[in-house]
């Protein structure tokens, strides 16, 4: 059977190029919302962090009804760190749109999902993009699009991929450049032509891959998949299977999505995507089968972690003030929970039981779930990131990323000249209009701290992309941080007067008025080594001296620093202490005189 009455199709691309815009611009015009509704600008991004900084972090359903046809419709990251939601959601669709920039073609991570797509014989249909972009250059990025499918062994269906002119902005779309754009009927056409109805037998025995879970308050646990054989009835028995443990449940209630609402239904067939609650326990990648003929389908293969840290309780002088959750029993729970949905992410014991090992796919990967910690409440301590090395053909071998860099000329030597102890060696370098694009493989050690050098070196105008390429034999030696802390050795408030007199000495991270303890990083010093300050003394009144004398100091503005920014930042003996309102750094060891006894048996 051929259910030409719908179509499953997921949207991929490289970061920014325009993926939540283009599903925004398909739900508008499929009248999915009220005349006089208010619609915010990239209604898909409903979590606040992805409001917040302009990116996709979670894949999300949706639908819009076109000619009779439900198209479900699945909007993906387009950062490498949450490739474990691409790779979930491909297993739901039968087609992708590929959005590609028409200025800046395909990037890292248009490759990186489009292998996944591909790998999965999905059929692509690629669309060109921010078409009326003044210094857009389209005959030259649908070779680079073609020379990309070939690159990535493409059989010769996916490399007959229909092409479409598309402005997400403005929601026109159009098959020929010198046609006139009304509208995305265009793309919904090349949509309901190219891409494959589901099919299948409603009346085999039901088998549902679980590719994502949410939480409900109401209805706990949901489970979303899309249904690859038989029929689902709301109340029946089935079975929940990884391959080795079979357990038995029953359907609770059942949903679709009608447009950007789940609607409750009561059964579904082959092809459509759902979502189940009701199931007492059930994880991602496991199969919900037919009670009398359980068949587990294969597991969603996620590509491994390459950066930890160590997430422990907070045990700064400042501990409990800030945070609701505080305990390492508090900390375990939410960490456990997050393992459910987050499936790139995984959660090791460590030999103490305040401190975990977490593992992700990048610093964005893990920093977001730290974001999200801090504003549920909980309070913690992270460390330095570490790259994780695997033994292979008995060699050690670490992570490598194939990073992207653009720069104007006049900061390419520097950029290059920064990268060389890095590690990092050019694959290539062209020219776009006063650009320099520079693409490198460098270790992924190499790239801890190198996002603020770059900013620094390029007085903020250079953008840098990276994408995990494999593993490869050890590269040798990364010069660390070469500058040191600038310490407080005492607790108090800051004053103007005290961090006047350690300005010479380096560059300040926190302005006059702010509680300091000791051990906690006030600044960068302009030497190598560490150095112990008291960003807390107070000018004493003489006779001679005037109370107000300390308004005519004038600070310059202190060096702010990101959640993302402190982790890159801090060194091997140093943490970053995480609270709902502050981002700290402090050194591990918080007593002066204990620091010193350990320096000088090393």
């Amino acid at each position: 059977m051929i259910r030409e009455d719908i179509r499953n199709i997921a949207i991929i691309a490289h970061v920014d190029h325009g993926k939540t815009t283009l599903v925004d611009a398909m739900l508008r015009q499929s009248h999915i919302f009220r005349e006089n509704q208010k619609v915010v600008e990239r209604v898909m991004d409903s979590n606040p962090l992805e409001r917040e900084r302009g990116i996709t972090i979670l894949a999300k359903n949706t639908s819009v009804m076109h000619n009779g046809v439900k198209i479900n419709i699945v909007d993906t990251p387009g950062h490498a760190d949450f490739g474990g939601e691409v790779e979930r959601i491909l297993n739901m669709v039968d087609g992708v749109l590929l959005l590609v920039d028409s200025h800046e073609g395909p990037m890292p991570q248009t490759k990186y999902v489009l292998r996944k797509a591909l790998e999965h014989k999905l059929k692509p249909i690629v669309v060109i993009n921010k078409i009326d972009r003044p210094d857009e250059r389209i005959s030259e990025v649908e070779g680079e699009i073609l020379d990309l499918f070939v690159e990535l062994d493409a059989d010769d269906d996916q490399l007959d991929f229909p092409l479409v002119y598309a402005s997400a902005r403005d929601g026109i779309a159009k098959l020929n450049m010198k046609d006139e754009g009304k509208d995305l009927e265009p793309l919904f056409k090349t949509i309901m032509e190219s891409c494959p109805p589901p099919e299948g037998e409603p009346d085999e025995p039901l088998q549902i891959m679980v590719t994502t879970l949410e939480s409900d308050d109401y209805l706990g646990k949901v489970a979303i998949g899309r249904i690859t054989r038989g029929t689902v009835k709301k109340g029946m028995k089935v079975a929940i299977t990884d391959g080795e443990k079979t357990r038995n449940d029953f359907v609770g209630q059942l949903f679709n999505w009608q447009g950007m609402k789940r609607t409750p239904i009561e059964e579904a067939k082959i092809g459509d995507i759902i979502a189940i609650a009701g199931f007492k326990n059930i994880t991602i990648g496991e199969t919900v089968s037919d009670a009398e003929h359980v068949e587990a389908l294969p597991t969603i293969k996620i590509d491994e972690p390459t950066l930890s840290m160590v997430f422990r309780v907070n045990k700064s002088p400042f501990a409990g003030r800030e945070g609701d959750y505080v305990t390492s029993r508090h900390i375990r729970a939410r960490l456990m929970k997050e393992i459910e949905t987050n499936v790139a992410l995984k959660v090791e014991d460590t030999d103490t039981a305040d401190a975990f090992l977490v593992s992700g796919r990048g610093e964005l990967h893990l920093s977001v779930l730290i974001e999200v910690m801090r504003r549920e409440g909980y309070e913690l301590e992270v460390s330095k990131p570490q790259v994780i090395y695997k033994e292979i053909d008995g060699k050690r071998c670490e992570p490598l990323e194939r990073l992207t860099i653009e720069v104007p000329q006049e900061f390419m030597g520097a950029v290059m000249e920064g990268l060389g102890p890095r590690r990092a060696e050019m694959i290539s370098m062209e020219e776009l209009a006063g650009y320099i694009r520079m693409e490198f493989s460098i270790p992924a050690r190499g790239l801890l701290g190198f996002r603020n050098e770059l900013l620094t070196t390029t007085r903020g105008t250079g953008i840098l992309y990276h994408v995990f390429q494999g593993y490869s034999p050890y590269k040798g030696d990364i010069p660390e941080r070469t500058r040191g802390s600038l310490v407080a050795f005492e607790a108090g408030t800051t004053t103007a007067y005290g961090l006047n007199s350690i300005l010479e000495r380096g560059t300040l991270f926190i302005d006059p008025g702010v509680e300091v303890y000791e051990g906690m990083i006030i600044g960068e010093n302009s030497r190598e080594n560490d150095m112990d300050v008291n960003p807390c003394k107070k000018k004493h009144l003489t006779n001679t001296r005037a109370s107000g004398s300390d308004e005519a100091i004038r600070l310059p503005p202190c060096r702010q620093y990101t959640l993302e920014g402190a982790l890159e930042w801090i060194a091997d003996d140093e943490l970053v202490e995480v609270t709902p309102k502050s981002v700290r750094m402090r050194k591990q060891v918080i007593s002066r005189q204990l620091r010193y006894k350990n320096a000088k048996k090393k």
